[in-house]
């Protein structure tokens, strides 16, 4: 049974300025008494003695002003939580660098999470601190960071493409080969809307995509069917919809508001709907979100399985393998770059280890005798 995900514009982790802008200044200097008790305005009660339940809302706020995402939003409220359990309930304007330090080593030291995990910790206090609380941290918080290991990407050759796309059928097969055919991300697949689909041009508009950039990819001739009846599929569902009062979808940032009649227009439904109807976590309204990204995710994982793949692969290892299956074919690096939506060419070069066969080029010793 598929589930349902809401959907927002997707953020990245945001900077961490000098100073708070003018009006958070001034929020300071009129509210001594919220960064004395740490709890973001709300006075101590019994029940919340250190206004928990009011922080946590004002992160939510801090993170939809700043449109991050819905689960960069969530991630944040936990990390806070877990930061407030682990030192006692202890209000977090009480707190500073070493009690965040003493927070991030046992999370390495016990929980032995993953730097990537790690570093999402700290950014979320960072948030927290700097756009929720308006309190500079004292100390370096640069040696709190942890250092992400350089790791090469799992990459399928396109045997075993062929061999994993054998072993899935109807939305996945479609899904997965938009996945490799256009190198998107996962959930760059899934927000697609009907109008991103470019037929005539055979492209693909990728919009919000990681760092909140819009870009094209190529729409591969093989898909231009699928996709069509695809469609017809969820132009009967969205009639339905219609018909039943629904068939609102949610708009990005203010598009909502500003034309409230947009939501139900053809043009903004998602070319993967979820099978059932649920609330938006954030307005409660009735919508058909998104395909849940779970589903797909175990259904390649199970097909590489079934195909015999020994490696680890996911559905981001479809993208490695697009991008290293053009550098084999002879396209240039910024062609590239520009069709994977990286921000500099660098990130791009760790694909260029395809263009070196057996250890960088060079013949084994073994192999001469």
């Amino acid at each position: 049974m598929l589930t349902t995900n809401t959907v927002s514009p997707s953020g990245d982790i945001g900077s961490w300025p000098d100073q708070p802008p003018p009006r958070l200044l001034r929020e300071r200097e009129t509210a001594p008494e919220t960064r004395q008790s740490g709890h973001a305005g709300r006075p101590a009660t019994a029940e919340d003695p250190i206004g928990q339940s009011r922080l946590l809302n004002q992160i939510r706020a801090a993170t939809r002003t700043r449109h991050y995402s819905i689960r960069t939003e969530d991630s944040y409220v936990d990390w806070a939580r877990r930061y407030i359990a682990f030192h006692g309930q202890r209000a977090p304007g009480e707190l500073g660098v070493p009690e965040i330090n003493a927070f991030l080593s046992h999370l390495a030291v016990e929980d032995q999470v993953a730097a990537s995990t790690q570093n999402q910790a700290l950014n979320a206090l960072v948030f927290l601190y700097r756009h929720v609380l308006y309190q500079d941290l004292e100390g370096d918080i640069n040696p709190i960071r942890a250092k992400a290991p350089d790791r090469l990407p799992v990459v399928l050759t396109r045997a075993e493409v062929r061999a994993l796309m054998d072993e899935l059928s109807g939305t996945h097969l479609l899904m997965a080969k938009i996945l490799y055919g256009g190198g998107l991300r996962l959930l760059e697949c899934l927000r697609l809307r009907v109008k991103d689909i470019d037929f005539a041009q055979r492209q693909i508009v990728v919009r919000d995509g990681k760092g909140m950039k819009d870009r094209l990819t190529m729409l591969p001739a093989g898909l231009v069917e699928p996709l069509r009846t695809q469609l017809a599929e969820v132009r009967a569902i969205h009639a339905l919809d219609l018909a039943q009062g629904l068939g609102n979808v949610y708009l990005p940032f203010a598009l909502e508001r500003k034309h409230p009649n947009a939501g139900r227009e053809w043009i903004w439904q998602y070319v993967f709907p979820a099978k059932r109807i649920a609330p938006d976590p954030r307005s409660g309204k009735l919508r058909r979100h998104h395909f849940d990204e779970t589903v797909l995710q175990r259904a390649v994982k199970a097909a590489a399985e079934k195909a015999g793949i020994a490696k680890r692969v996911g559905c981001h290892t479809l993208r490695h393998s697009f991008a290293t299956h053009l550098l084999e074919n002879g396209y240039d690096i910024r062609t590239v770059q520009e069709l994977l939506g990286h921000k500099d060419v660098s990130t791009t070069m760790i694909y260029t280890h395809v263009l070196n066969r057996g250890g960088k080029g060079v013949l084994s010793p073994l192999d001469a005798l």
